[in-house]
């Protein structure tokens, strides 16, 4: 997967993630919520992935 692919992936999820958050919250759904925050964390990682690939991905072509 290419560097902006997973940070595209990652704020989707991300963006997913905290709507599921925040709904399980407001309808006192405790899984709901915890399957968000996952989801969010999970996406934090992807972009976190994506950015490091690009960092990589410039250093190598500075060379």
């Amino acid at each position: 997967m290419s560097s902006m692919k997973d940070k595209v992936a990652g704020v989707a999820n991300q963006v997913a993630g905290k709507v599921k958050e925040e709904t399980g919250k407001l309808t006192d759904n405790e899984r709901l919520e915890a399957e968000g925050a996952a989801q969010n964390l999970k996406g934090k990682v992807q972009k976190t992935a994506g950015d490091a690939k690009g960092a990589v991905k410039s250093g190598i072509d500075k060379l």
